[in-house]
């Protein structure tokens, strides 16, 4: 598949999620390939190869009991993940094989010293901007629910002594293994210390999984520490890969999310379909 052709899936792909989760389980698929500009056989197959699942079978990931639903079947035990170190199937995609934290120093110096490159891509939740500096990933945020002068300025704003380079060339190769299961990224995490605890916690929770933030505060050893748990969550600058989307109330509810609602709840859907449709492949090979 060429780049061209990849990106004008990821941006099919991305509208179908959006017109589903805006539709809900009363939109038909001849519907929904309508608004696609396609026919129903060449929709239903595109979407199934990208999502894992038939555009029906997805609707009912979307549905308001969904996470309810994970937190009884999926509910990821971190003690023990954590206790395996991050080598297990925590991580979103085996692709990631390497990350690298900066010391406090480096964070404390508000980015003083560092190019950070960054460029926008096509991803199945909308268009997304990713940045990187020399060593890796170090952020992701998505636009479909805040627009992208929102998301620049939130991203940038983290490291305000930085120096920003528009680039999306360089990184280009880490988008599409972000987004595409094609490569290998590194991930730079630019945090303070308690909140790195947290993004580590966060990267042993198996895709198709959830955690809850009580759960996350007992596994970093810090079981008091809640509220900030649910704030180290929510300031997570690389979305998506280190899964914050992953995190629940222990009532089942999404709570919220910091690109969106929408944007957390079709990342849960998305992740559950395509880990239901691999394992039903292990079990009919």
């Amino acid at each position: 598949m060429t780049d061209q052709s990849q990106a004008y899936h990821y941006r099919v792909i991305a509208r179908a999620l959006r017109e589903i989760d805006a539709g809900g389980a009363g939109l038909t698929l001849d519907d929904l390939a309508g608004r696609m500009g396609m026919s129903v056989a060449h929709f239903q197959r595109l979407f199934s190869q990208w999502v894992g699942v038939s555009p029906k079978r997805y609707q009912q990931y979307l549905t308001l009991d969904h996470a309810k639903r994970l937190l009884a079947e999926r509910h990821s035990v971190l003690e023990t993940t954590l206790a395996t170190g991050l080598s297990g199937g925590g991580r979103l995609h085996d692709l990631f094989l390497r990350w690298e934290a900066m010391t406090p120093g480096e964070f404390g110096r508000a980015g003083e010293g560092l190019t950070i490159r960054h460029g926008w891509f096509d991803s199945p939740f909308g268009p997304a901007l990713v940045m990187g500096t020399d060593r890796g990933i170090c952020g992701i945020g998505f636009a479909a629910e805040q627009g992208e002068d929102a998301v620049m300025q939130d991203l940038t704003g983290r490291w305000p002594a930085a120096q920003f380079i528009e680039d999306p060339e360089t990184l280009r190769p880490w988008a599409n293994a972000a987004f595409g299961d094609t490569g290998e990224a590194a991930l730079v995490l630019i945090g303070a210390p308690f909140q790195i605890k947290v993004w580590e916690a966060l990267l042993n929770v198996p895709s198709g999984h959830v955690t809850t933030y009580s759960d996350i505060a007992e596994a970093i050893g810090h079981p008091a520490a809640v509220r900030a748990v649910g704030t180290a969550v929510g300031r997570n600058p690389i979305s998506y890969l280190i899964p914050c989307h992953r995190a629940l109330r222990k009532s089942g509810a999404l709570a919220g999310y910091h690109w969106g609602l929408p944007v957390k709840r079709a990342i849960l859907a998305w992740e559950a379909a395509r880990r239901d449709s691999n394992d039903a492949t292990l079990i009919h090979s």
